[in-house]
């Protein structure tokens, strides 16, 4: 067993600042949006100054990205404990709508509307593959595990199936206010994605 990294006094107040200083920026996001959120509020309620913000986040899209990593990586550990009961791919499917759904309604439709305008933006800061974001990744494995079993066409391609799929469910959810709506939507979206990769 490898040994337990201590970490220094200053480095844990810095991890402790920074903690503060998302807390505080989410929590302004959540109100106003991320475009329309001020520094001057997030620091204040942090308790720091403006210079403690710029060091830990460059600008207000690093908070997004950083909210984007750790919700991503949350929604993969659920989605893996998930897949490791028994499930077809219908119902892992299903998970992932429930999953995305969920993160919708704990961000409000704002935040979660420019958290998606971030991912898909050409000025993201940062560049990425899909084989950095482990929900597509995990989704692609799942694919490519029916489509060894013989239980979907064997020339589905996985990734652009669990794009697609992905693409799907942000669509409905950024563009279906009413929930009975989005909810039927997201059923038939399953449904329709598993017709379309089923052998025939």
């Amino acid at each position: 067993m490898a040994p337990q990294a201590t970490l220094s006094p200053r480095k844990v107040r810095r991890l402790q600042t920074r903690e503060r200083i998302l807390g505080a920026a989410i929590a302004e996001f959540k109100r106003s949006g991320m475009a329309d959120a001020e520094v001057s509020a997030i620091v204040a309620a942090a308790g720091v100054a403006h210079g403690t913000f710029y060091f830990h986040f460059p600008t207000k899209e690093h908070v997004l990205l950083e909210l984007e990593r750790r919700e991503e990586a949350r929604m993969a550990a659920e989605f893996r404990r998930f897949l490791r009961s028994g499930h077809d791919l219908a119902s892992a499917l299903a998970e992932l709508v429930r999953l995305v759904t969920v993160l919708e309604l704990a961000f409000g439709g704002k935040l979660f509307k420019e958290l998606l305008a971030l991912h898909f933006s050409p000025s993201r800061p940062g560049s990425d593959d899909w084989t950095d974001h482990p929900v597509i990744a995990l989704l692609v494995d799942q694919i490519e595990r029916a489509r060894g079993d013989g239980t979907i066409h064997p020339e589905v391609d996985a990734f652009y199936s669990a794009t697609f799929f992905l693409l799907g469910i942000y669509g409905v959810i950024t563009t279906t206010e009413r929930l009975e709506a989005r909810d039927s939507m997201l059923q038939e979206l399953v449904a329709s994605a598993v017709r379309g990769l089923e052998v025939r």
